[in-house]
Formats: structure tokens, C-alpha cells, sequence
């Protein structure tokens, strides 16, 4: 048996390191501003993914990020690692979007890739923590979906077992395919990169980076088709553009900043019982504790 695997991936702004122009004026995060990384539940997703290609000869995962076009990092950090092909949503009009916009936008992109058997992604992204583009993609998909995963144990005549990690504990549920599952940080982190996938895919481009490139490849990339990297416009996945990016998004970010927590003053104490005895009385009378 085999699958056909969808990964979906996402390019955040490291949220370790937000300035005062981490935010546009319209609302938007400025991601021009900020060092761009691989969202860290995508790639606990995407070792979900690779341990299914492990197990089931003849298994393809395919990434799919929607973003500008420095995204394309994101898929050739997949194919570093061991996936086999990527997409790219890029274009003007899908900038600004929200859960619902992205969802959409993605939903559309998996009914132009058409075969697919299983969706992974993380449970949520870092840049806005909200959980919501899964299960949306499920939704507007019209198929089940298992959040929370914290391990993928088996597939099975078209029923796929799984692992969730709760609040209150685990559980083991199972769902038919095709289906989408998002998964969890406390799942295992994502193998590093292969060497020999380094050298295999690090001339992998999408048309815009070629044209933009300094060295000339374009022998190399008829030779090698591999090395293409698609990239998808709104056109290209027939999606309604007023349902794409700001147009198409209902939420609006009203704020960003970056919150450090100070102590506006400290006491020190001497390490003896009387010294402790009486701390532990004023943390009590002042309802810090009890």
C-alpha cells in the first residue's frame, strides 16, 4: 500500500523577535521586517509524514505553502529532508489573509492537486496561534479531520489509527481516508536535513527566483525537471480572488507588540527558617499564594 501525502507547510516570522516594526499600518505583520523561519508544528507534521513514507514503499509527500516568494525556502527545507515535490501559492492578492482567506485559498490548491490521500499539517502557527486553517481546510474540503495528533501509528484499508495528546491525557482514535490531521508539537521533532538531498535539490527554484538569479541554470533545470518548483496564483487554482487576502478576510489584527515581563522590585532574604517563615506569611497575607 502507498499514499499520496499533502504536507501543509508554513514560513513564519519568528515571534522571538519582534521589533516596533513587526506590524504594517493596515494591520498586517510586516514580515520584511522579521527573520523568516519553518512554522514548528509543520515540521513535527512533516516527520509524521516521512515515517509514512518509511513505512509504505512507493508513499509521495508533497508540501504546499501559500506566501511570498521567499516561501519557497519552506519547500526545499521539506525536500532536504525527504519530500518529493512542493507547490508554492504566491500573488499579490492573497497577502493579508486570515484563517479564513488562507484556508480557502489552500482548500483550492488540494482540489487542483486532485489525488490525495491524507493532509498534514501543525496543530497551529506561531505567528498567530489560532488552530483554525486545518480544521477549516477539512471543511471546506467536505472530508473528517483528527487534531492533536501526537503520532500516526498505522494506516490500514483505508482507516488511519492515531494517537492524540489532550489537555486531561491521550487517546487512540481512527478515521477514514482521505482525512486531515493536524498535529501537535509534543509529536516527535522532524528528522535534519540529508545531505544527499542537499545536493540533489539546493538548485531547486520557482520562475520568480530564476528570474531573479544571478547564475544561469536553465540547462540544468530542462535536464533536471525536479529542480522546477511550481508556483500557483490565484488564477492558477480558480479560486475567487474576492474571497482571497484582505478582501476575503473578516479579521483584522488591531495590535502587535512584543510583551517582556520585569520585576518592579525584589527582596532577598537570608537562608534561614525564621527568614523563610515570615516570606511565606507575607506571600499569604498579600494573596500571592493560598
Amino acid at each position: 500500500m502507498s499514499l499520496k501525502i499533502i504536507v501543509l507547510a508554513k514560513q513564519v516570522p519568528d515571534t522571538r523577535n519582534v521589533g516596533k516594526d513587526a506590524m504594517k499600518a493596515d494591520g498586517t505583520v510586516n514580515r520584511a521586517a522579521l527573520p523568516a523561519i519553518f512554522n514548528p508544528e509543520d515540521l513535527n507534521a512533516l516527520e509524521q509524514a516521512l515515517r509514512l513514507k518509511d513505512t509504505y514503499p512507493g508513499t509521495t509527500v508533497t508540501i504546499l505553502t501559500m506566501g511570498p516568494g521567499r516561501a519557497a525556502e519552506v519547500i526545499r527545507e521539506g525536500l532536504y529532508r525527504g519530500a518529493d515535490e512542493g507547490f508554492l501559492l504566491t500573488d499579490r492578492a492573497f497577502a493579508g489573509a486570515d484563517t479564513l482567506a488562507t484556508s480557502y485559498a489552500i482548500s483550492m490548491a488540494i482540489r487542483k492537486i486532485k489525488d490525495y490521500d491524507l493532509i498534514i499539517c501543525g496543530r497551529q502557527a506561531i505567528d498567530g496561534d489560532t488552530a483554525q486553517v486545518g480544521p477549516q481546510v477539512a471543511e471546506k474540503l467536505g472530508i473528517s479531520q483528527i487534531t492533536y495528533a501526537e503520532e500516526i501509528r498505522k494506516v490500514e484499508e483505508g482507516v488511519i489509527t492515531v494517537k492524540r495528546r489532550l489537555e486531561r491525557g491521550i487517546e487512540v482514535v481512527a478515521g477514514k481516508l482521505p482525512i486531515v490531521v493536524t498535529v501537535n508539537s509534543s509529536a516527535p521533532d522532524c528528522r535534519p536535513r540529508n545531505a544527499r538531498f542537499i545536493q540533489k535539490y539546493k538548485h531547486a527554484k520557482t520562475v520568480t527566483e530564476k528570474q531573479t538569479a544571478v547564475a544561469d541554470y536553465t540547462e540544468l533545470f530542462n535536464i533536471r525537471p525536479y529542480l522546477n518548483l511550481e508556483e500557483w496564483s490565484v488564477a492558477d487554482v480558480n479560486a475567487d480572488v474576492k474571497a482571497c487576502g484582505l478582501s476575503g478576510s473578516p479579521t483584522k489584527v488591531k495590535k502587535i507588540e512584543s510583551v517582556i515581563f520585569q520585576a518592579k522590585e525584589s527582596k532577598s532574604i537570608a537562608p534561614t527558617d525564621d527568614e523563610m517563615d515570615a516570606l511565606m506569611k507575607e506571600l499569604i497575607a498579600n494573596h500571592t499564594i493560598g
